[in-house]
Formats: structure tokens, sequence, C-alpha cells
């Protein structure tokens, strides 16, 4: 009997994640800029207004300092807010109330704010400088609060839900690239997690380390994918899946093994997560380097509206080429 799993996309899964804890957990809403009736600017939410109501699906005032900030109190409170940001980009007026309150209250009272603050994060959809942006590294530095950064499909679900069930915030950072474009097979109900601070190994290799998260994962996959065609060479590919816990020894064991490695984020360079990555292996793993610490990221300037502009402005797989074989030179 040939069984006929269903196949789902990152969008999706990321719904069921959502709708999955809805059912298990009473304490857990969500709410948001036009969630309810609308079912979300990308429709993530579509379908749980019908299915849990006004009391668990709350559409609210555009105000994201607002919705975070009763987040927080409901949290205290014991139940467990899923905060929607329509847009990444518009998390900066809810900045103040995330770092000097959800991030610091379990160590000032004894008691977290388990919350999630998700919302679809990066480039690449032609949408220019107020929706494209990835505000990871504004907050890798706010003890407190843990940062999460799924590039599959499965780990869209099993991060989510496990964020969800934290008891401290979690931002979560959904690609919106990846939202329609990847698909996995994936059932609704299929119960399992992911659990925060454990990255992946994406791809062996033994050439080279290429540490990165996110969309830029499968632009890694594609670079490679080359490398190993035109050159022979094998390269790992970490996933970190979670910035905030890092998982630091899964770097170092893949740098020991390779000796090189290559950083990779879809940020701008400078103040980049990688920064603090290659600050990591420089501490605790320079004797086994046998080559400089090279990084690919985009250019410091704001995401540009224009297709070839917005192109030259991300990391292409040509420039992650580029950049490994500069390595493998050595």
């Amino acid at each position: 009997m040939v069984i006929l799993r269903a196949v789902a996309t990152y969008l999706e899964a990321i719904r069921q994640a959502i709708r999955e804890e809805m059912r298990a957990d009473a304490d857990v809403f969500v709410m948001g800029e036009d969630i309810g009736a609308y079912g979300g600017a990308f429709k993530i939410t579509e379908g749980l207004l019908e299915e849990f109501g006004e009391d668990r699906v709350i559409d609210t005032p555009i105000s994201e300092a607002g919705i975070v900030g009763a987040a927080i109190g409901a949290a205290q409170m014991g139940l467990k807010p899923v905060c929607e940001m329509q847009f990444i980009d518009f998390i900066a007026p809810a900045f103040n109330v995330i770092v000097n309150f959800a991030a610091k209250v379990r160590y000032r009272t004894g008691v977290g704010a388990g919350l999630v603050i998700r919302g679809p994060c990066g480039a690449g959809v032609r949408a220019g400088p107020f929706h494209s942006q990835n505000v990871e590294s504004y907050f890798a530095n706010v003890p407190g609060l843990k940062l999460v950064a799924p590039a599959t499909v499965r780990d869209a679900k099993g991060l989510l839900k496990a964020a969800i069930r934290d008891p401290d915030p979690v931002l979560f950072f959904e690609h919106k690239y990846l939202y329609r474009r990847l698909r996995d097979e994936l059932e609704e109900g299929e119960e399992f997690l992911t659990p925060l601070g454990k990255a992946r190994t994406h791809r062996g290799g033994t050439d080279l380390t290429l540490v990165t998260y996110g969309a830029m994962v499968h632009t890694a996959q594609a670079a490679a994918e080359q490398l190993a065609e035109e050159d022979g060479a094998e390269i790992e590919i970490i996933d970190l899946r979670t910035l905030q816990p890092l998982d630091s020894a899964a770097i170092l064991e893949s740098v020991k093994k390779t000796g090189r490695l290559l950083l990779l984020h879809e940020a701008p360079r400078f103040g980049g997560f990688a920064g603090e990555v290659a600050a990591l292996v420089c501490e605790q793993a320079f004797e086994w380097l046998d080559t400089p610490i090279r990084r690919v990221a985009a250019l410091d300037t704001p995401v540009p509206y224009a297709a070839e502009l917005e192109d030259a402005h991300l990391p292409q797989v040509a420039d992650v080429v580029s950049m490994a074989r500069l390595q493998l030179s050595y």
C-alpha cells in the first residue's frame, strides 16, 4: 500500500504550526494587523478566525508598539501570544518595548514573557527599501531574546512550534522569498519540534565550511553544486537555524574538519551577523584555519526597488562561487 503524503509550502508550514498549537493549547492566540477576516498580508493566518473566533484571532490597530506591549502583558499573565508584523521592517516602532522590557523582564522580575514576534523578512521580491530588510543584527546584541531564521519547510513548522512553547521572547524571521517557492512533504497534524539553538548540516563536505541561514541556505546550495561539478570541491553548509542561542559547537566542529570558513548572509556586510561568527572562530579555532575567513553579504545600502539594482545589492550564487574559489586556492 502506497501512502501519499501532503505537500506544503513554507508559508503553509507556518500556518500549520500556528493552527496546531492553537488547537493544542487554549492559551495560544494570535494578534496583528489585518490577520483576522483578511487573513494577513501574506494569508498566513487565513482560516484561523473562522476556527478560533475573535477572542483568539485579534485584529489590532496599526501600532506595532501597542501590539507587542499588549502581548507582553498577556504573556506575563500566562497566555502565549503570537504577534505578526506585516513586514519585519515594521518591528522598528516596537524596538523599545522589545529590548527594554520583553528581553529583560525575566532578569528583573523572575517572570518571563513567553511570546513570539514573527514576520516576513528579506529581499528578492522587488519590494524596495521599506519592505525588504533583514533586522536580525539589531536584536542579536540583546541578552534575553531568541532569534530564529528557518530555511526549510520542515524547520519553518518545527521551529515555530518550539518558539511558541518557549517561556521567553522569540523573534521569528520568515523569509518572504521562500513563502511559496519552497515545498516539502508535510502532513497537517504531524507532531514534531525542531529545538532552538541547534544548527543543521544542510550539506556535508570536507573542503570548505560555509555558514549561513534563512534564504541564503539555498543560494549556498546552488553555489556548492556548481563548485562540486566544476571544481570537484565539496562544500559543507551549516544552516544556523537559530542565531540566538548560537550553536557554536557545530560551527567549530565543521571548521576543524575543513580548515576554511566562508560566511554568507543577506543583511548588509557592516555589523552583520557574520562578524560575530568570524570572531567566535578566531577566538576558539584560529589554529585550525588554513586560510583567512571571508564574508559574502549585501552591499551597505538600502535595498533598491529596481530589479537590476536589487540583484546587484544582494549576494548571488556567482559571488559565493567566486569567494569560495579564493578560499580553495590557498
